[in-house]
């Protein structure tokens, strides 16, 4: 099941302290993006941030699963989709924890 826009744009909502929040849709579903870095994935209208032991430290033991069959665990944070403050901090968190983004190749003619 397909993910609904309104759900990615109430997740970006409540990260509108963080800046540079901008999400796209992939494959049906949606990656979220903290600057040029895909931070979490929004899947069956569920929010699943890439772990970090940043994120794990604020968040204690979060719940784990897979966003899609056959993807590494990301961290559940639905239950903390209202805690605007926990959120913003996770997500700058894990922006700051993950490496840049590979350069893209540039297709030859």
């Amino acid at each position: 099941m397909a993910s609904d826009v309104e759900y990615v744009q109430h997740v970006c909502d409540q990260l509108r302290g963080v800046g540079g929040v901008s999400y796209r849709k992939m494959f049906g579903e949606y990656a979220v993006y903290v600057g040029a870095k895909v931070v979490a994935l929004v899947c069956d209208n569920q929010l699943f941030v890439k772990p970090t032991e940043a994120g794990r430290d604020i968040l204690g033991a979060p719940t784990e699963g897979a966003p899609y069959p056959g993807a590494r665990p990301h961290f559940m944070v639905d239950e903390h989709l209202d805690d605007s403050d926990l959120l913003s901090a996770l997500f700058r968190a894990t922006e700051a924890a993950l490496p840049p983004p590979k350069p893209k190749k540039r297709k030859r003619p």
